[in-house]
């Protein structure tokens, strides 16, 4: 799962550029605002997105805080770039739930595992 403004959708999609989700891994992706995706679509970042096979969610409160379908299931993992973690916050309490950088996230996507993301990007490609 992986929320951002455009500065951390862009970073994110340094990583994701060119490459795809490992099997089995979800990305879901949801911009903080209309104006941030706007931007992001603008710039290319979104299609990045849609390139390497993530799923856009809506920009509101939705699984990061606990709202909506899109929340996590028994027992599920999950790596997001959200600024909250406790028990229950993205659904079922007995999810597991890591915090990282978009960075990290992406690269974890794209690796099926928690991984460095120094080894996904050039220093080029940080914005």
């Amino acid at each position: 799962m992986y929320r951002g403004k455009v500065y951390d959708l862009k970073n994110a999609a340094a990583i994701l550029k060119g490459r795809a989700l490992a099997s089995g891994m979800t990305l879901l992706v949801a911009p903080a605002s209309r104006q941030d995706q706007a931007r992001a679509a603008q710039d290319g970042i979104m299609g990045v997105f849609e390139d390497a096979g993530a799923r856009l969610l809506p920009n509101a409160c939705g699984i990061c805080a606990g709202y909506g379908t899109d929340r996590l299931a028994a027992g599920s993992r999950c790596i997001s770039s959200t600024a909250r973690n406790f028990k229950g916050r993205m659904g079922d309490p007995s999810a597991e739930v890591w915090l990282a950088s978009p960075f990290t996230v992406a690269a974890s996507a794209v690796a099926g595992e928690i991984v460095d993301p120094r080894d996904y990007l050039t220093e080029r490609e940080i914005a």
